[in-house]
């Protein structure tokens, strides 16, 4: 033994001896605590694990946490009473000390830039608002989380780890593969029933029953959020499936692009039809190919004129009610158009908002008897406006023109066809996210917020990855002719 110990490195000795006292501790308290103490030390072993990855390659530790963000609403239905949110908050906390060890101090100036600017200041308006005595202080806490918290987490960590086209390639792959995921959990609630969450939470929320026929709601806080989200992903892979790729490539994305519409119609959802038309509006625009717009925008009139003036697919309930998304007599239109008009003339004398938390969820947990916290919002914009005032929603509408006009300015100008066709079917997907907010809250909500924002990241990056992709192109020119 003592030959042996003298040829081990100082390493593996004190990783011998670590093994020896963990085993020693381990049978003590098995023989104490029964089976749970294994079980608990496999999971902090797991954690350990996960922290030493996530610190060794952060890049890793966000995309991992962007697959927690699509399916902490199946978890959290399926085993109640563990706060799952939290742990949202808690990843934001990893990255960024993940950051904080790992980035290089000459990195920092990576998050020197207008969208970052522009999330903060959003961020500190948001902080201000705990002042405004229209709210609780625990429903500002709990709605700041969505409107402000996000959006200032994610963009800067975007901006210091993404950093060439193999990470936007990743992305892809990831968004994509979850929302197909959600989308077969999707047909898995109509075809063949649910979980004990699942039907937990449809038995409290009603409305998810239209005419007998369920409105798919996949492990998304509800059917206007998955809808919604299968629509950008329509637009997304619509557009990816006409990019400068290999021919299966396009047909295999071409076919996820049919199966995100099922998804999007077995939603119920009618909000899905504004991140639909308006996403590929734009998708149109920005490919700056004549005929792409032609055939595009006559494809465009064709299906709206279908859904308008003829009763095609009627006999399918879903499409039915896609098609009354374009009826202006719709009762349910109505009605949110008299909530606002009640909202308006009471906002007049609060030019900064009834507060955070004051509406939506957050305003009948925390806020009953407030007026605001009677009307549903029904709508990211209204509720912005009713949060922040007509301040507020002014710079918040701003903000928004500015970053979607300038992420145009920059799709339009990217020389790579690849890179380019990815960021138009980002950019469009966002702004379809965005239009689709006036009837539904989406742009406010994980998994979309965080798609979204971590879109606009890769956006913005645009340009520097085109240079890279240039260099490189260049090199492998220069290394030819050498050859």
């Amino acid at each position: 033994m003592q030959l042996i110990l003298q040829n081990l490195s100082g390493n593996q000795t004190r990783f011998i001896v670590i093994s020896v006292l963990v085993t020693i501790v381990l049978s003590f308290s098995t023989a104490t605590f029964g089976v749970l103490a294994p079980v608990v030390a496999m999971v902090l072993g797991a954690v350990v694990v996960y922290t030493i990855i996530i610190v060794k390659n952060p890049f890793v530790g966000l995309m991992s946490f962007l697959v927690y963000y699509f399916v902490v609403g199946l978890v959290a239905r399926e085993i109640p009473g563990f706060p799952f949110g939290y742990l949202i908050e808690a990843s934001y906390f990893f990255i960024w000390i993940a950051i904080l060890i790992k980035i290089n101090k000459s990195d920092w100036k990576r998050i020197s830039n207008d969208l970052c600017f522009l999330f903060l200041i959003w961020f500190i308006i948001s902080v201000l608002q705990i002042a405004n005595p229209g709210a609780s202080a625990r429903g500002w806490l709990s709605e700041i989380r969505t409107s402000g918290l996000d959006s200032f987490m994610l963009v800067p960590a975007g901006f210091m780890l993404f950093r060439n086209y193999r990470h936007l390639n990743v992305f892809f792959i990831i968004i994509i593969a979850c929302s197909l995921f959600a989308m077969l959990n999707g047909v898995k609630q109509l075809k063949l029933g649910f979980f004990p969450g699942e039907q937990a939470f449809l038995d409290n929320n009603p409305t998810h029953m239209i005419w007998g026929q369920l409105r798919v709601f996949s492990f998304y806080r509800d059917a206007g959020q998955f809808g919604a989200s299968q629509a950008a992903f329509v637009v997304l892979c619509g557009v990816l499936a006409f990019g400068p790729f290999k021919v299966w490539k396009r047909l295999v994305i071409g076919c996820l692009a049919l199966l995100f519409f099922y998804g999007m119609l077995i939603s119920g959802t009618r909000g899905a039809f504004f991140v639909l038309i308006p996403g590929a509006f734009l998708a149109i625009f920005l490919f700056k190919n004549i005929k792409v717009l032609l055939s595009g925008l006559s494809f465009l009139i064709l299906f709206v004129a279908i859904l308008k003036f003829t009763y095609i697919g009627s006999g399918f309930s879903y499409v039915h009610r896609l098609r009354s998304a374009l009826d202006p007599s719709d009762p349910s239109l109505n009605a949110r158009f008299v909530n606002q008009e009640s909202m308006r003339n009471y906002m007049e004398a609060y030019p900064f908002g009834g507060g955070l938390g004051v509406m939506g969820y957050a305003g009948g947990e925390y806020n009953p008897g407030a007026f605001l916290a009677s009307i549903p919002p029904d709508s990211y914009w209204v509720k912005v406006w009713g949060m922040y005032g007509i301040v507020g929603l002014t710079f918040w509408f701003c903000m928004m023109g500015y970053i979607i006009g300038k992420s145009c300015g920059i799709v339009w100008k990217i020389r790579d066809d690849g890179l380019r066709v990815k960021l138009i079917a980002l950019t469009a997907s966002f702004f379809g996210i965005f239009i689709c907010s006036y009837g539904n809250e989406v742009i406010n909500a994980l998994p979309s917020s965080a798609i979204s924002y971590l879109s606009l990241v890769f956006i913005f990056m645009g340009p520097e990855i085109d240079r890279q992709i240039s260099e490189k192109c260049r090199n492998n020119l220069d290394h030819t002719k050498t050859v």
